[in-house]
């Protein structure tokens, strides 16, 4: 197992840079909430912020070319001035760029790297082959929340910008809501909690993400290892219950996923129609999960609150008469 790199922290006055190594910045623009983000980053968070050269790039994919979005990481990530990157949103075609990618160059130059959902190939893939802490957390776009993004920013600053393990705690509420059309009239709907799907204790090292763009690293050079470590996977709407439960025994029957310490399952949007009597069937039929801690509905994946989960950190997870999961962004 690669040895981890933590980033250096964040820290008021650091530069940002956000690229687009999935969809293009104008996807995002027919709801402009620049705004809002930058309130957020500048003077919320003290961090200057700047922009890949290509980031407006578009073609018939709703992205730039491969090399366009390769330039940007390389140059963002070569860029001493630079201390974290931020992508603009996720979306489909990150994998594309992994071929090409210049490994030597990013572990040379270890910074934080954020985003979520498409961007899970590329955080999990970095990691694999550099051993440079990642991070499954906000995009650009996300800081564009207006109203309610006070938990996931505070999840944010803890996990890059201090060393200090994250005791996290159930949010009250979350919300599916179409937030970023239309920011006067919000719905924030109520949580029953974390749903403790089997019992344990397990502390391993962090990997996973979107469950289906991490399986795009199946059979890859860039697919980590499950053995050791504490796995965590969230999917969107389209990943009805049959779905997900193929695409997570896809995961399980990896080698090395019968020494997993254990999992961690995002919230589900609405429209996904998966229940925790879903999950809890699909978990009795995996194999590789039976004598593990398994955890749902936590607050991360297509929905708000979202936390920001460092891939190559570690997680202490408890399911039992207590339930708590502590993330140190550290291994």
């Amino acid at each position: 197992m690669t040895s981890s790199v933590v980033p250096r922290r964040l820290t008021a006055g650091d530069r940002i840079r956000v690229i687009a190594p999935s969809m293009s910045r104008p996807v995002v623009m027919e709801h402009d909430n620049t705004e809002f983000a930058v309130r957020h980053l500048t003077e919320e968070l003290g961090l200057e912020i700047d922009f890949g050269d290509h980031v407006d790039e578009i073609g018939p994919l709703d992205t730039a070319g491969v090399a366009a979005r390769v330039d940007d990481l390389h140059a963002a990530f070569a860029d001493d001035s630079v201390a974290g990157i931020l992508t603009v949103i996720g979306g489909y075609l990150s994998n594309q760029l992994l071929p090409h990618l210049d490994f030597d160059l990013i572990a040379a130059h270890p910074k934080v790297f954020c985003g979520y959902s498409d961007i899970t190939a590329l955080a999990n893939a970095i990691h694999a082959v550099t051993g440079l802490v990642t991070y499954v957390g906000p995009h650009w776009s996300s800081f564009g929340m207006r109203d309610h993004f006070e938990p996931t920013q505070e999840w944010f600053r803890r996990a890059t910008f201090t060393t200090d393990p994250i005791v996290v705690e159930p949010s009250t509420w979350w919300s599916d809501d179409a937030w970023f059309a239309d920011q006067d009239h919000r719905e924030l709907l109520p949580t029953d909690g974390w749903w403790s799907l089997r019992p344990g204790e397990a502390t391993g090292p962090l990997l996973g993400g979107n469950l289906c763009t991490l399986n795009l690293l199946q059979g890859t050079a860039w697919m980590p290892s499950l053995a050791g470590r504490m796995v965590f996977v969230e999917d969107d709407y389209l990943s009805f219950p049959a779905l997900f439960a193929r695409d997570l025994t896809s995961l399980f029957q990896l080698p090395g996923a019968d020494q997993a310490a254990g999992l961690i399952i995002g919230r589900f949007q609405g429209e996904s129609g998966v229940t925790r009597d879903h999950l809890d069937a699909m978990i009795a039929d995996i194999p590789a999960l039976q004598g593990k801690p398994v955890l749902a509905n936590v607050d991360f994946g297509h929905t708000m609150p979202l936390l920001t989960i460092p891939v190559g950190g570690t997680a202490h997870l408890s399911v039992g008469a207590d339930v708590g999961l502590t993330i140190n962004p550290r291994r």
